[in-house]
């Protein structure tokens, strides 16, 4: 029996929805339904597409490259249904947005939900690396990266420019600098993101470059949580130029080993960018 459009439809969002129970309740059937259409694709192909765990889905590598033909094919018809509608479906819809850091992606949707107050956006925070990965594979529909790669099969549009900062109480010893040494933080506590994000990256690179060791790095996970770090005294904080909307009592000061400013993009795979959820999304970015 060969595949048919449900059984893809059925795989790709399960992989997308992370779960058998989520992708039923997205597309509205039961949870049988789609662990049949799931039994019943991987029985066509004569290989095991997903692998079940305690976490979730993981894809096999034959699991992988179905799932991007299938992704493809869903975007295609959601095309297809949206000029059948006649671009008049912006009631309902979904848009799942991730980013690497929760400005300016939060700012966005901001603006596109006054638009479409109907449509639901999720938004996930993810470290450089994941929120880069997912969307190479397909795992959302727009992703606000900073120092994104350019790619054949991706829409890059650029959102702003920011430069790294370290950020201290205005009590700090620091706090009237306007210029700071990474060799100055050596004593210091340094609030960093977790392994894996853009900033500790660009960090590690910079101490390695002019030979600069940190002897105290706290790793926190969200940017929220290292402002109230540094508010309670824990330590200074390194990060992006708006990456919180917390200021109250904040310095910034620059770095002089990091002086370059980084930019942030819109990213989409090209195919999901005639969607008229995502370019409308695209609009509220750019206006």
């Amino acid at each position: 029996m060969r595949p048919n459009h449900h059984q893809f439809e059925a795989f790709a969002y399960v992989v997308r929805e992370g779960s058998f129970s989520a992708a039923a309740t997205r597309l509205g059937v039961t949870q049988s339904t789609i662990t049949q259409h799931i039994a019943n694709l991987e029985k066509g192909v004569g290989t095991l597409l997903l692998l079940r765990g305690r976490d979730g889905v993981e894809l096999t590598p034959t699991g992988q490259d179905f799932y991007d033909l299938a992704d493809r094919m869903i975007a295609l018809s959601a095309e297809v249904a949206e000029r059948l509608e006649g671009f008049n479906a912006m009631k309902e819809g979904r848009l799942k947005i991730i980013g690497n850091a929760p400005q300016p992606a939060l700012k966005i949707i901001a603006r596109f939900q006054r638009r479409f107050p109907d449509i639901r956006v999720d938004f996930g925070l993810y470290d450089w690396t994941t929120a880069k990965s997912m969307i190479s594979n397909r795992l959302a529909d727009v992703g606000l990266i900073t120092d994104a790669p350019d790619h054949e099969h991706w829409e890059k549009i650029h959102i702003e420019s920011a430069r790294y900062m370290i950020y201290c109480r205005g009590d700090h010893p620091f706090a009237k600098r306007v210029k700071i040494s990474l060799a100055e933080l050596e004593q210091e506590t340094v609030i960093v993101p977790e392994k894996g994000s853009l900033t500790r990256r660009l960090l590690d690179r910079a101490c390695e470059r002019y030979d600069i060791s940190l002897n105290r790095v706290a790793t926190m996970t969200t940017f929220p949580l290292m402002c109230e770090a540094v508010l309670q005294g824990i330590g200074v904080a390194l990060f992006l130029q708006n990456s919180s909307l917390i200021k109250n009592n904040l310095c910034e000061i620059d770095i002089e080993e990091m002086p370059e400013a980084r930019d942030t993009s819109l990213i989409a795979t090209k195919d999901r960018t005639r969607l008229k959820l995502v370019s409308e999304f695209i609009n509220a970015a750019i206006e």
